[in-house]
């Protein structure tokens, strides 16, 4: 064989190689991917019993409550739309009635969202502090209760 040819002939081989590598990865990750969803979402068209995924919202109001098998159970809103959830596990600490929440699971056949992980939210405002500090040393954000200090004003560098 021709140097030439042998050059090509190991291109092609790798090429092919490469493809099968990508598609084998690509393929592995599909299961791994969980896609978001807000309830508004999820009643406009359903993603079905088969996908883990994650829904995203609030955790409406005088909806917390028990099932018989000791489970939690709780409604997430968006305002708009509403889904039931059931978690079988321990709750965050951040977890309450109004609060942000993301929940990971599947849907069951009953249309109930079965969690397999429960994230509560800290509220908007929250910062933490040292991005806090950073933005008020650059004159950029002020937190609740402080007010903006003029250019060259007092406190300024």
């Amino acid at each position: 064989m021709r140097h030439r040819n042998r050059r090509l002939a190991t291109i092609a081989a790798s090429a092919t190689v490469l493809v099968a590598a990508v598609s084998l990865g690509l393929m592995a990750l599909r299961s791994a991917v969980v896609f978001f969803y807000s309830p508004s979402e999820v009643a406009a068209e359903h993603p079905g019993t088969e996908n883990r995924i994650r829904v995203g919202g609030l955790v409406l109001e005088d909806s917390v409550g028990e099932t018989e098998s000791g489970a939690t159970r709780f409604v997430i809103t968006d305002r708009v739309e509403t889904v039931d959830v059931v978690f079988a596990g321990l709750l965050p600490d951040l977890f309450r009635e109004g609060q942000g929440v993301v929940v990971e699971g599947r849907f069951g056949v009953d249309g109930v969202l079965e969690a397999s992980n429960v994230l509560a939210k800290h509220d908007e405002t929250y910062m933490p502090p040292e991005v806090a500090e950073a933005l008020r040393e650059a004159g950029v954000w002020q937190g609740e209760g402080e007010e903006a200090v003029p250019e060259g004003g007092p406190g300024s560098r």
